[in-house]
């Protein structure tokens, strides 16, 4: 439900007040069973849309779930999905409403809504092959937050000089803000954000071995950072997406602004010459 609707429905006087206020209770969050209680409002309140972490739930709760924000929204972002999960999936949805990413252990369900489109462009960058899983659920997420996203993977420090041309392209594209996926000794976002003029978000990835493995070298390693760069949590694929698609929609947002103001002063201009 969309409260942008509801208000104009009040000022066109096409609903009863009490029905509007009624449709605004009820876009808090939507009840299912005893065990979940679905925020069908939270893209509107934070930018960030409500998605469905399917580990550690059972198929058939993620199946209802993703049921109850179709029909809030239109479309339903569901992470780190297992084979059982993607099963059930397909089982209750036809084919042509899902969207499954198994490389980012991704599907997104909907109704033939499209994804939003808000002018914003994420760049997403992995070290090496292996730390593509995350960087894709990063991309996905942003995809789904209404932005273009820009992918160029497997140009870790091992060979530096497989990303300058590929940076180069990126940056053409000019993106809001960079998530760079990183295993092992999690260098690529220091070297990255050293080159770009864009927020680049450090995403540790739990690939390497042996002392300091399983991401945990790449994180301390981000956080310690000569570059200036944010970090998010190890694998945490969707926090990156979301929060280099927050700040891209942002800028996207404000030069939507600025271009209008400028249009509107040049028309006022035109007119005091007249």
């Amino acid at each position: 439900m969309d409260l942008t609707k509801v208000l104009k429905d009040i000022k066109n006087g096409t609903i009863e007040l009490e029905t509007a206020e009624e449709q605004i209770r009820s876009m808090g969050f939507v009840s299912y069973s005893s065990i979940a209680k679905v925020d069908t409002h939270r893209k509107s309140r934070t930018g960030i849309m409500e998605a469905i972490l399917a580990d550690c739930k059972e198929p058939e709760d993620v199946v209802e779930i993703a049921k109850v924000l179709v029909a809030e929204s239109g479309r339903a972002l569901i992470t780190r999905v297992s084979e059982k999960h993607v099963e059930a999936l397909m089982k209750a949805f036809p084919p042509e409403k899902l969207e499954l990413n198994r490389r980012a252990r991704t599907v997104v369900v909907h109704d033939g809504t499209p994804s939003p489109v808000t002018g914003g462009v994420v760049g997403v960058i992995s070290a090496g092959t292996a730390d593509i899983p995350a960087a894709e659920e990063a991309r996905v997420v942003a995809s789904e937050m209404g932005c273009e996203t820009v992918a160029v993977y497997d140009v870790g420090v091992a060979g530096i000089h497989r990303l300058i041309p590929e940076l180069q392209k990126l940056k053409a594209r000019n993106p809001g803000a960079i998530v760079v996926a990183a295993g092992r000794e999690g260098t690529l976002p220091t070297v990255v954000s050293g080159l770009v003029d864009v927020p680049v978000i450090g995403l540790p990835v739990s690939t390497g071995y042996g002392a300091g493995g399983g991401g945990e070298a790449a994180l301390l390693s981000m956080l310690q950072s000569c570059s200036i760069i944010s970090v998010v949590n190890i694998d945490a694929g969707f926090v990156a997406g979301a929060f280099a698609a927050r700040i891209a929609n942002l800028i996207a947002a404000a030069a939507g602004t600025s271009f209008k103001k400028e249009n509107r002063d040049e028309k006022e201009e035109y007119k005091a010459g007249k």
